[in-house]
C-alpha cells in the first residue's frame, strides 16, 4: 500500500498543472451530492448490468480486443483515478499517436462503438467509479494527465476544473456537446463549479436524459 501511494505522489509531482488547480470545493459541501451518487449510482448501476453484458458481447463479436477499456484519468484535485468503459474504438487506437483529443466522426470508432457513443452506453461501467467515490453522476468529465498538462499550458484556467469531483455527465456536455474545444469546455466546467448546487446537478441530469434520446453531442 505504501509503495502504491508513493508512486501516485511521484506521478502527480511530474505535472505542473497540479500547482495551478486552486482552492477545491470542500467535500464537506458535497455531502448531499455524495448521498445522491450512492443512491442513484447503485440503482442505475444494477439496472445497467444487462445492457453492459449485451454490449460487451457485441464488442467482442465485432472487433478484436477486450470488451472493456480501462484508462487512468485525473480526478479530484489532480489525484489519479481509473475509469472503465465499454471499448468503442479499435483496439490500441492510440498506440501510434499517443493521447489524442476525441473528435466528431472519429475514424477509430467501431460500428458498435458509434451506437454506444450516441446513446452513452459505453459510459455505463463508470457507475462503479461513482459508487466507489472516484466520480460523481454530475461534474467535469475526467481527462488524461498528458492532455490536462498540455491544455493547462495553453489555457491557465483549465486545471481549475479539477476543483470538484469529476462526473459521468456535466454542464459542458449538455451546453456544448462533445465537440467543444478544450478552452471552451474549461469555461463551462468552471462556471458549473462556481455556481454548484444540487438543484443544478438535477437539472444537468435531466438534460442529459434528453440528449441520450436525441443523440446530440455524441462523438
Amino acid at each position: 500500500m505504501e509503495a502504491s501511494m508513493t508512486n501516485n505522489t511521484d506521478k502527480e509531482a511530474d505535472y505542473d498543472f497540479i500547482g495551478n488547480i486552486g482552492e477545491p470545493i470542500p467535500k464537506s459541501n458535497l455531502v448531499g451530492k455524495r448521498i445522491c451518487d450512492i443512491l442513484f449510482g447503485t440503482l442505475f448501476g444494477i439496472i445497467s448490468l444487462p445492457v453492459i453484458l449485451i454490449f460487451a458481447i457485441l464488442v467482442k463479436l465485432t472487433s478484436k480486443g477486450p470488451a472493456f477499456f480501462r484508462q487512468e484519468r485525473v480526478g479530484y484535485m489532480g489525484k489519479p483515478i481509473i475509469i472503465t468503459k465499454l471499448r468503442s474504438m479499435k483496439n490500441n487506437a492510440e498506440k501510434k499517436t499517443g493521447a489524442v483529443w476525441a473528435k466528431k466522426d472519429d475514424p477509430r470508432v467501431t460500428m458498435v462503438g458509434k451506437f454506444m457513443r450516441k446513446t452513452r452506453v459505453d459510459e455505463l461501467p463508470q457507475f462503479w467509479s461513482i459508487i466507489k467515490g472516484d466520480m460523481s453522476l454530475v461534474g467535469p468529465r475526467p481527462e488524461r494527465f498528458s492532455l490536462t498538462e498540455k491544455f493547462s499550458k495553453q489555457w491557465p484556467d483549465f486545471p481549475k476544473r479539477l476543483r470538484i469531483i469529476p462526473g459521468l455527465t456535466g454542464y459542458a456536455q449538455i451546453h456544448g456537446g462533445y465537440d467543444l474545444k478544450p478552452n471552451e469546455k474549461s469555461k463551462l466546467d468552471n462556471y458549473y463549479i462556481d455556481h454548484y448546487s444540487l438543484r443544478l446537478d438535477f437539472s444537468i441530469a435531466f438534460e442529459t436524459f434528453k440528449i441520450i434520446y436525441t443523440g446530440d453531442g455524441a462523438r
